[in-house]
């Protein structure tokens, strides 16, 4: 086996490892905000799960469809790192006697570090993009199945790790209008997903399991941000601004220029901004 190759697993393996580690950590402490983090994220991978399904009956969307439903999980997005995690990134600084000055730097230190290291994982994981081809460093030894899944992957664990800082920080119900929003932008998300699989030449039953299988990184992401914060209660507004800087980068970076690469500029900004209100109806409403 290839030493980068190798490196590669070991990578994977330790990550895998410590995400059961912390999964153990907090349920043998019987932690009821790392459970809630659990089944947050694991709602989220269900219904990334749920999005594959028409893969295995249905033709095929149209391009326009396709982008107009990344458009709306841009939207989605956009609003939960508005008014899920950065204004309550505000809030929780300034409960902790941050001034103005203060709680804006602190959460926009931590929005550009979430940033940095997708930033760095982008750089450094091999992955393989829909329409932009293949990123990262050794993608050519990395078979293109693979660099896929690592792309999905990179969108979802920035979702997995809002989810869990959102329940270990803030109240119930704010919380899971996060997921809930999160959930609902996981659907087309996984059936886009999904098809494009199966347009890129995979078996039906292989593209709807590669899609199900992206999006198990949710739950562990989730359970590890809800770990460190609630650890120290004073990581919370770090936590909140680090996943909404995450979050940020993967709209910006990966799914708007998506959605507009094959020039349908127009149905995915109306799914954008479909995507942002209804999300901001959920976390007003509810939160």
């Amino acid at each position: 086996m290839q030493p980068r190759r190798m490196f590669g697993l070991l990578i994977t393996l330790s990550g895998s490892l410590a995400g059961l580690w912390f999964l153990w950590e907090a349920l043998a402490r019987a932690d009821v905000r790392v459970l809630y983090a659990l089944l947050g994220g694991s709602a989220a991978a269900a219904a990334t799960a749920l999005g594959t399904v028409p893969v295995l009956v249905a033709r095929g969307l149209s391009e326009r469809t396709r982008d107009a439903m990344l458009g709306f999980g841009a939207g989605v997005m956009l609003a939960a790192v508005a008014f899920s995690l950065v204004v309550p990134a505000l809030e929780a600084a300034a409960a902790r006697g941050a001034g103005d000055w203060g709680a804006s730097a602190t959460v926009g230190a931590g929005v550009l570090l979430g940033a940095a290291l997708v930033l760095l994982l982008d750089r450094v994981l091999p992955h393989e993009h829909f329409i932009k081809g293949r990123e990262g460093r050794s993608a050519r030894s990395v078979r293109r199945t693979w660099l896929f899944v690592m792309a999905i992957m990179l969108h979802n664990l920035p979702e997995g790790l809002a989810i869990g800082v959102a329940f270990a920080g803030t109240d119930l119900t704010s919380a899971s209008a996060l997921a809930t929003g999160i959930a609902i932008q996981d659907i087309p998300e996984g059936l886009v997903v999904a098809l494009a699989l199966s347009s890129a030449g995979y078996g039906r039953g292989l593209a709807v399991g590669l899609g199900v299988l992206s999006g198990v990184i949710e739950p562990l992401g989730a359970v590890a941000g809800a770990v460190v914060v609630a650890f120290s209660a004073a990581l919370l507004p770090w936590g909140l601004a680090f996943a909404a800087g995450a979050m940020l980068f993967v709209i910006s970076h990966e799914i708007i220029p998506e959605s507009h690469r094959q020039g349908h500029e127009a149905q995915a900004t109306v799914g954008l901004m479909i995507g942002f209100v209804l999300m901001m109806m959920l976390d007003t409403a509810l939160g």
